[in-house]
């Protein structure tokens, strides 16, 4: 697949009593947005990071050419958006605009403003419509597609959230075009580990040409990320909320989403995977669960396209005490997504605290 003016459809849910929705892979695709909106719709609320000021504002004056009352709503940039506080801003403009249960929020952004969005429009009167236009690598294959929304607290990351899916998502090639590569390379983490955890062709045609993956203008980018949202949507569209399969999407996050809350959110999600999917991997082969071939080959191809490997050794009391939190966690349990070999992702409950240093060992700096 390599025509990318070419639009790929992929749909998500469906089942279990949810309505599906779809995935719009492609170019020039805000023309499909007044049709995911709706004619029930009066209101517009186009909520987008102070990054995207410009392209908020045009996508504002667009829908009110259209006939609709459409309002911005400038949150800040990245992680900083996905706070309560924020939310509670977004919740004040809705209210001061009468938004109703007809009407209909836009996040545009990256993976924090999607969340954000579709969080907000999950709380808003019980739950009014929204539809993503991601505008990263790491929005368009992980963020926004899936309904899961949601704002950090202090104690961790996503820990505060809704199942809320949206009524579609646009993901525009074209918003790649303009990504600083350190964004779009810590995108290719999620697209990695969709390669480890259901379909190694993405790994295949990473390894062809790490290069080229590093770029929006590389030969196999729609594809990797058609392939990378077609694992998403095939996993969420059995498990909406998590109760079982889903949590091998989880690949890698339960240390990443530490490392995160360390950082203070300062580190990219992606480069936090990166790390969290070796740890992974090292966690797997000392269970012995994963041969030495399939845990070298994580490290070998986030390496490839520039990812980080390691973290700070000295850190691991912090970050253990911040998994024991995480949303994978029963009760005093740990639970870790690991791999019996690529496609084959499993859960490995309460490991031996012996092995859990030990792979750790493995990733520090």
């Amino acid at each position: 697949m390599t025509d990318q003016d070419q639009v790929t459809r992929i749909q998500v849910g469906g089942s279990a009593g949810t309505d599906p929705y779809e995935v719009l892979v492609g170019r020039q695709l805000l023309g499909e947005l007044p049709a995911l909106i709706g004619t029930q719709a009066r209101r517009v609320a186009v909520i987008h990071p102070e990054a995207l000021a410009d392209t908020g504002e045009a996508l504002r004056a667009d829908l009110a050419d259209q006939g609709y009352e459409a309002v911005a709503i400038q949150v800040p940039n990245a992680e900083e958006a996905k706070t309560a506080e924020v939310a509670a801003y977004c919740w004040k403009a809705l209210g001061q605009t009468g938004f109703t249960r007809s009407d209909v929020v836009v996040g545009v952004g990256g993976g924090a403003t999607t969340d954000l969005a579709g969080f907000v429009a999950a709380t808003w009167l019980r739950g009014v419509r929204w539809v993503a236009v991601p505008t990263t690598v790491l929005a368009m294959v992980d963020a926004a597609v899936g309904g899961k929304t949601g704002i950090n607290t202090a104690e961790g990351k996503n820990l505060v959230g809704a199942f809320h899916p949206p009524a579609g998502v646009l993901c525009d090639l074209a918003a790649l075009d303009s990504l600083p590569v350190h964004d779009y390379v810590s995108g290719l983490a999620e697209v990695i580990k969709a390669g480890f955890i259901a379909d190694p062709v993405i790994l295949d045609l990473i390894e062809e040409d790490p290069q080229a993956a590093r770029t929006p203008a590389g030969p196999h980018t729609a594809e990797l990320l058609v392939r990378s949202i077609r694992v998403k949507a095939e996993v969420v569209s059995g498990d909406l909320k998590e109760a079982g399969h889903r949590e091998i999407l989880n690949y890698g996050h339960t240390l990443a989403h530490a490392i995160e809350k360390n950082e203070r959110y300062k580190w990219r999600h992606g480069a936090a995977v990166s790390v969290g999917m070796v740890f992974a991997a090292e966690l797997g082969r000392l269970a012995g669960r994963l041969d030495d071939a399939t845990a070298d080959r994580h490290r070998a191809i986030l390496e490839s396209v520039g990812l980080p490997l390691t973290y700070r050794g000295d850190q691991w009391p912090k970050l253990l005490e911040t998994m024991r939190i995480d949303k994978k966690s029963r009760g005093d349990l740990l639970r870790f997504i690991v791999l019996d070999a690529i496609g084959k992702p499993t859960v490995l409950e309460g490991p031996d605290p012996a092995v859990l240093i030990a792979a750790y060992g493995e990733v520090s700096a």
